[in-house]
């Protein structure tokens, strides 16, 4: 009895413990009023096409889409470039094909169907290009992080100058939303950093909100055609469950009358 006492004990102070430092490490992120939450939301086309540009222009540099294929980004629900304006993106990269008639690779330009070409050839070359630090794929980064579109904006928006005395190793940065307030990714947005095709201010805030509603995108492509099968789906419940109170309204009365 006295072990099962012990043993309950050192549970209780593990669990305890835990409760305490998940407590002291919760971040409260901005809330932003995403377009695409909620059962009726969609995709702004235009804030997913200067999204594509901030992701394009800056985070691609170190993040890839692996999931991703160029002709996506014409596909219905998404961005909605034309589909000569996807083969001009895509055009713009270059790729690994073969091997030829004489068994050699060699490269091309990408074609729609090509998969979006990532900055570094693998993982390691990555790590060894960042200090150490692996930049995360990000087709479904908006789904892996909890937190979602918050977190990411948050993070993109928090950077700020430490306090006084606050001491940061090499390579390290201040960001008020994440967790230690320490980031190993500098800031990688200012300011007028792209400039906008629609003439929208490319503020830090814009750029912000425009990358993360694109990345909620590549995370969930198909997001609105579901949004529209839920839609059916829940009138349709409705309209069988009206029938279906009236048909058994009509046979209990038929019922009631026999009797």
């Amino acid at each position: 009895m006295k072990k099962l006492l012990k043993i309950f004990s050192v549970l209780l102070l593990i669990c305890s413990s835990n409760t305490f430092s998940f407590a002291a490490e919760k971040v409260d992120y901005l809330k932003t009023d995403w377009s695409f939450k909620g059962l009726f939301g969609k995709f702004d086309r235009s804030s997913l096409q200067r999204g594509y540009q901030v992701y394009n222009e800056v985070c691609a540099a170190c993040h890839s889409l692996n999931y991703l294929s160029y002709r996506n980004l014409s596909e219905k629900g998404g961005p909605e470039f034309s589909e000569e304006q996807v083969k001009i993106i895509a055009s713009q990269f270059t790729v690994i094909d073969g091997p030829n008639s004489e068994g050699e690779m060699f490269e091309r330009p990408a074609r729609p169907s090509d998969k979006f070409v990532s900055p570094y050839p693998n993982k390691q070359a990555s790590i060894s290009a960042n200090g150490g630090a692996y930049p995360p794929d990000m087709s479904v980064l908006v789904k892996a992080r909890k937190g979602g579109a918050d977190y990411i904006y948050s993070v993109l928006m928090g950077y700020q100058d430490p306090p006084a005395n606050y001491e940061l190793d090499e390579g390290v940065y201040y960001n008020t939303y994440m967790v230690g307030n320490k980031i190993k990714m500098s800031n990688p947005l200012m300011n007028d950093l792209v400039e906008y095709a629609d003439g929208t201010p490319a503020t830090v805030e814009q750029m912000s909100k425009d990358v993360v509603t694109f990345l909620a995108w590549t995370a969930e492509p198909h997001l609105e055609s579901r949004h529209k099968m839920g839609f059916r789906a829940i009138v349709y419940l409705i309209i069988i469950t009206i029938l279906v109170y009236f048909s058994m309204k009509k046979i209990w009365s038929r019922i009631e009358t026999e009797v």
